[in-house]
């Protein structure tokens, strides 16, 4: 993968950790939760994929072809799936 890309990717997830970490609605509610009683864990998963364009512009760098897949399976509790609605994380209805 060329360094470019490589560089992208790392300021994507900058720019996903820093706007979780800097949410009010997040901190609002990891705060109820540990008010009850509480520790918290929050392990979120993304599953980004890259394309190479057909028609790309002399400008831009071509960039390889990447996929990520799912490490595995999992649950979704009625929990989760509010607090992806509420971070407006579309999750499909058959991993529920």
């Amino acid at each position: 993968m060329d360094e470019r890309l490589k560089d992208l990717m790392q300021e994507l997830g900058n720019a996903i950790n820093e706007s979780l970490s800097d949410s009010d609605r997040i901190a609002t509610a990891i705060g109820e939760i540990k008010r009850a009683g509480y520790d918290v864990f929050l392990v979120l998963e993304a599953t980004i994929g890259f394309n190479k364009r057909e028609n790309q512009d002399d400008d831009e760098p071509a960039a390889e072809e990447t996929t990520f897949k799912s490490a595995g399976r999992f649950k979704w509790t009625s929990q989760d799936h509010k607090f992806l609605k509420a971070l407006k994380i579309a999750a499909d209805e058959d991993l529920r």
